[in-house]
Formats: C-alpha cells, structure tokens, sequence
C-alpha cells in the first residue's frame, strides 16, 4: 500500500482490485536504486562497476546503474540494438562523440553504433542508468570484434559476486521478468 494520501486530489480514488493477469509478474520495485552500498555493484573493470535493477533473460535485456568513482573505463565495444542512458551523477562520454553527459542529461545510442565508454574525474561519482539490449560486442583497439557480452554472461558475473560479498548469488533472480 502507498503512503496515504492527505490533501491530494485523487485521494478518495480507490485502487484496481485485480492488478496482474493471471500470467503477469510482478513489478521490479527497489527503493535507493542508486545506493551507496557498493556490494550491490558488480565489478566490470577495475574503475567501473555496474548495478543490476531488472533482467530480461529471455528478451536478452537489463537495465543497470553504471558507476565509477573515479575515472573510468568500460572498455570499446558496440551494441547491435538500441541503448538507452539517463545521467544521475558525475560525467560520462564517449571518446568518439563530442558531448559530455552529466546529471540530468539522456542519450540514445541507435544501433551499430561503436565507442569508448568513459568516466571523467568529477566530484560526484558517475552513476548512470542504461536500458541495454544486448549484446555487446567488444572492439580491440582498430574496431575489430574482440568477444562478446550478453545477459546471460552479465547474469553470471552478478551470481558470483552477489555470491562473494554475502547477498547470494540468487538475489539475482529477483530482477528476473
């Protein structure tokens, strides 16, 4: 249940009774999605980490919060679908663009697009949140394709570490949808 509400308009409106379809689940809901609690962070380089708020293992999909304390680097690669990044804190940009995101601002990267993902010194830590469709290809230095990144590889990184800091590697599955 909501917080009640007091002088809102709607306060009298009474809720839905039958929410969910039989075969839908339930939503994803994490309050202080951008936490300071850098266990929920899962390590992705030495300087980047990335939190994991929902997980589509089936549509090949996630939404995360990536974070550097410092400056960082994710690393070259590009994405064959869409992404979508909202910028909450510090500053982030793509070494071949000629923008600098900071807080407050949206990208979209269409796809086929290929970059450079890094975080610059700031006095915030650079958190972002990022709707990827997956997956990512990693480039080596001259564009080639070095790899690739997926769910469920991104899952499993999640498992371990969730397994090593004491959360357990299921707390994943709680992203699942």
């Amino acid at each position: 249940m909501p917080e009640a509400a007091t002088n809102e308009f709607w306060r009298d409106i009474k809720p839905i009774e039958n929410v969910f379809k039989p075969d839908a689940k339930p939503e994803v809901y994490l309050p202080n999605a951008a936490t300071d609690d850098e266990r929920y962070y899962v390590p992705l380089t030495e300087t980047v980490s990335t939190r994991p708020l929902w997980i589509s293992p089936d549509r090949n999909m996630w939404c995360d919060i990536l974070m550097a304390k410092k400056a960082g680097l994710v690393n070259r690669h590009y994405h064959p679908h869409e992404v979508f990044a909202y910028t909450i804190s510090g500053k982030w940009g793509y070494l071949e663009h000629d923008w600098t995101a900071s807080a407050g601002d949206f990208v979209y990267e269409t796809p086929g697009e290929g970059h450079t993902l890094v975080a610059y010194e700031s006095d915030e830590p650079m958190r972002v949140h990022f709707k990827v469709t997956g997956p990512l290809i990693w480039l080596d230095e001259d564009g080639n394709s070095a790899g690739t990144f997926d769910v469920h590889d991104y899952i499993a990184l999640a498992r371990a570490h969730y397994e090593k800091v004491g959360l357990g590697a299921a707390y994943i599955d709680g992203l699942f949808r």
